[in-house]
Parts: C-alpha cells; structure tokens; sequence
C-alpha cells in the first residue's frame, strides 16, 4: 500500500487573489494569521502524512478548491529488517573474556523528504535501554552547601529595646480656642 503526504510550498491557483487564498486556508485550517503567514513563506511545509492515495487527492481536491496548490508526493518507506536481540550473557567464567561475546545492534536508515531533513539524515544516536520497572531515573541530587557568611560584626539587642526606629514629630500644643463662642 503507497502512502502519501501533502505539502504546500506557498503556491496559489492562476488568477487566485492571495488575500482570498489566505483567508479561505486560514477557514480550512481554523488557523490564526501567524500560521497563515507561515505557510505562506515560501518553504514547503508537510500538512499531512501518510495518507492513502483517496485522501490524498480529497486533500488536493479542497485546497485547489480554497485556491492553494497542493504538492501530493508519495512516500519512500524501507523496510528495515530489525537485528535479533542480543543473546544473554552467559555467566561469567574465569576463562571468558568480555570481548568473546560481540554485541549486535540494529540499525534503521531514514529517507529524508527534503533538505531539511537531509541535515540529520547521519546523525548517530545511541541506543538507550528501558529502565525496569520502579528504577529511579534521575541523578541524585547533589546537597547544596550553605555559604560561608562572616556575621561577626552584626549583635542582637535585648528584647522590647528601641532598634532605632524613625521619632514621630513632637506633637505640638492645642490651639487656643478661649476667644471663641457658641451663638444659639
């Protein structure tokens, strides 16, 4: 079964105006105007993969239909036969030597889709293990050590002492009110 993907790389039908063709990508998409932009900046970017051949052209069908240029392309799958797992150490003896038993790993080959993909189609990754279960997989923590402060030049005073805090203004004498009367 052949497997597909689509793409769009910013293209629009032949006498599709771009503002229309944004908004209706941007109605198909439920997508703001930043992913909008986005996809139309020139790069080709992958909408949806591994598609069916009738997806795929449903897919292609309604964004012509929107005014974008669809890029259908099938996808290269390799089948990867997988290396046996490792046989279990046998038991160690005074006579084996850890270099008689050779370790095998498997290994699978990527295809890259375009030139990005290209950039890590020879990264080299190493082959992690699966932790039993109830392994704690985090690094202990290393005790963080309190500094070393030098205090000697600070005292305590006694309690209920003043600790120098600001005087209020002295409060200045009542007004003289003698002269003043109450008329009924």
């Amino acid at each position: 079964m052949s497997l597909y993907e689509i793409a769009f790389a910013g293209q629009v039908v032949p006498g599709a105006p771009l503002e229309q063709v944004q908004a209706n990508l941007a109605r198909l998409f439920q997508a703001d105007a930043q992913r909008i932009a986005l996809l139309f900046s020139g790069r080709r970017i992958v909408i949806k993969s591994g598609l069916d051949a009738a997806g795929a052209e449903k897919y292609r069908a309604t964004m012509e239909r929107a005014g974008a240029v669809a890029i259908v392309q099938a996808l290269e799958v390799e089948e990867v036969e997988m290396a046996p797992p490792p046989a279990p150490e046998p038991v160690a003896t005074p006579m084996a030597s850890p270099a008689a038993a050779p370790m095998q790993h498997g290994s699978a080959r990527v295809i890259p889709r375009d030139e990005y993909m290209a950039a890590f189609s020879d990264v080299q990754a190493p082959d992690f293990g699966i932790a039993p279960v109830g392994a704690d997989l985090q690094d202990a923590k290393v005790e963080a050590q309190a500094p070393q402060v030098d205090l000697s030049q600070f005292s305590l005073a006694p309690v209920g002492s003043d600790m120098g805090q600001a005087k209020g203004a002295p409060v200045a004498p009542p007004p003289d009110t003698s002269h003043l009367k109450l008329q009924e």
